[in-house]
């Protein structure tokens, strides 16, 4: 079963704690169905306090999950009043906090004494939303910059020429300084707070001849001079500086898939330290222990065992594992949940996860039925409110948990959007008529392989797992935006397209799931004999690009003819 869980809204580090018992399903628990609580210290019941209430769960029941109910009456433990293992106490202790330390504790007391009180509310989580801008002084680039400002959209820009960027994108631009084709100028903080990425950088293609200091040769487009490339080649700048700017947002913007924190996937392993943390440390006799079965998950494969004895004795009445602080803290703003893959057993177990390394700190709590088959972990007698557990029974458990993930909830929309180029498949095309193809087509030899690269560097998007929009204009002009457009697939049309048009749809596809994976190319229906023009008295509407997107194909890239020839690319 999957379930989903939300996911911390910062870079501290994350703990997770999971109470309980098991069956196999598929849940989902979203960022809003977790509740903050603060966590009481070791010695006071109940185990969770709550300081703030969220939503109530929202998922679908299975017929076969246990039915929430009101229970009244005590609990009487069914052996009474048992022996206390203090050595289970210690080892507890010593398995979190390490061996005692005096300097330690002084510290522990002062940072108390000074710090703000755990009971005070809980902070909202939110999650910074910058979208980068990578060639933002470039035609396009400058373009969506302003776009995203007059929306209000938090911007940062990656350039190499600070002087240049300042100059034309004014003073108080977040700007960071980095060249996608070196690696090492693209540091990671340079991308704290990045969520979405478009990536307007393309290898400089100018006239033989010169140009003006503002390239107004370059604005009036390749048809009109004799062209060469100028500074780093196509394939520096677009496939092998498409693979560094990739690797450089990756962990920021997010994968479509998730990111895998805890478990067994594609045959590999990410570890976590889990340790027990019953109800011993308030005096109760109950027991559990997480181990490696190599035989015991879905398909025979390998899967962790969160299992043990559950008891009411001593006023007891709970079993859980927690991860010891991760070493690195895992950023997981990007994403919207957890996402559990578990064996459960009709019981109803706790989630808590926690963001800051302190023991007593405040913890995010969320409680989720399960039905036998495959569905964290915690069994416990109290809700995450102090209130008795409708489904809580003593005695042994098992619950099989084979992976913890995070996810990006539906709808997805695109977290990197590319600008390319109309052409990319056409050079190494059978039975084209070149001479009745743009100049950048028929000079793809000549000009460094510029359209192959092009393509190679789509694909590195493509592969990347990242939610995505690869934008394929037809030859770019300074007209203003506004004519009627024609966006197609295959990368078969030809014409030309306003560069602030581009900037619009590059702008608006980063919110529409409707784009999200897609590949197209777009023109406007004016051709190159008329000049585009628009009255400032009366300007067009503004386009829907939603009217677009919704009719665009996945997969479809106008590789699939390469595919079927011999001729590689």
């Amino acid at each position: 079963m999957e379930c989903c869980y939300a996911s911390s809204s910062s870079s501290s580090s994350a703990i997770l704690n999971f109470q309980g018992v098991s069956s196999s399903v598929d849940r989902r628990f979203c960022r809003s169905n977790l509740r903050p609580g603060v966590l009481s210290t070791p010695l006071s019941k109940p185990f969770l306090q709550l300081n703030d209430r969220f939503n109530p769960l929202a998922y679908p029941r299975s017929p076969s999950s246990s039915p929430l109910r009101s229970y009244k009456g005590a609990i009487v433990a069914e052996a009474g009043k048992q022996g206390w293992d203090l050595g289970r106490f210690l080892k507890t202790l010593y398995f979190f906090n390490g061996p005692p330390n005096p300097a330690k504790l002084v510290e522990f007391v002062i940072e108390k004494l000074s710090s703000p009180s755990p009971s005070e509310p809980a902070k909202a989580m939110n999650r910074p939303g910058i979208v980068l801008v990578a060639g933002a002084t470039g035609g396009v680039g400058r373009r969506v910059v302003n776009i995203l400002r007059k929306k209000g959209i938090p911007v940062r820009v990656l350039v190499r020429n600070e002087e240049k960027a300042r100059r034309m994108l004014g003073p108080d631009v977040d700007l960071i300084v980095g060249d996608i084709t070196k690696a090492s100028t693209l540091m990671p903080e340079y991308f704290k707070g990045v969520k979405k990425v478009i990536n307007a950088v393309s290898v400089i293609v100018g006239p033989k001849e010169g140009d003006t200091p503002d390239r107004a040769k370059y604005s009036q487009g390749i048809k009109f001079f004799e062209p060469e490339i100028k500074g780093d080649s196509p394939e520096m700048v677009e496939y092998i500086g498409m693979k560094n700017l990739i690797n450089a947002v990756k962990e920021n913007v997010g994968l479509r898939s998730g990111k895998l924190v805890y478990g067994f996937e594609d045959n590999s392993y990410k570890e976590l330290a889990w340790g027990a943390l019953d109800d011993v440390v308030m005096g109760g006799v109950s027991e559990s222990s997480f181990h490696i079965d190599p035989t015991g998950g879905e398909n025979s494969g390998p899967t962790g065992i969160f299992r043990g004895v559950v008891s009411t004795a001593n006023n007891g009445g709970f079993t859980s594992i927690r991860t010891k602080n991760f070493s690195v803290a895992e950023d997981l703003s990007t994403y919207d949940g957890f996402e559990l893959r578990l064996k459960g057993d009709g019981r109803r177990y706790k989630l808590v996860v926690r963001t800051s390394r302190d023991w007593d700190t405040v913890g995010y709590t969320t409680g989720f039925d399960t039905i036998e088959g495959w569905q964290s972990l915690m069994f416990s007698k109290f809700e995450y409110d102090g209130k008795l557990n409708p489904t809580f029974v003593e005695g042994p458990f098992q619950l099989p948990l084979s992976s913890i993930r995070t996810y990006i909830k539906d709808p997805i929309t695109p977290r990197f959007v590319h600008v390319g180029s109309a052409g990319v498949t056409r050079p190494e095309r059978p039975g084209l008529d070149l001479s009745k193809q743009p100049p950048a087509v028929r000079l793809n030899k000549e000009l460094g392989r510029i359209l192959t690269f092009k393509l190679k560097g789509e694909d590195v998007i493509r592969e990347s797992g990242i939610p995505y929009t690869i934008v394929r204009p037809c030859a770019l002009t300074e007209e203003p935006a506004g004519a009627n457009l024609i966006f197609d697939q295959g990368d078969n049309i030809t014409g030309k397209i306003s560069r602030e048009e581009v900037a619009l749809i590059c702008v608006a596809a980063l919110e529409s799931p409707y784009a999200r994976d897609k590949t197209f190319e777009v023109k406007s229906v004016i051709p190159f004999s008329e000049t585009y023009t628009v009255d400032p008295e009366n300007p067009p509407p503004e386009k829907d690009y939603d009217v677009y997107f919704k009719n665009l194909k996945d997969g479809i890239t106008g590789k699939e003819i390469l595919e079927q020839s011999p001729v590689p690319v």
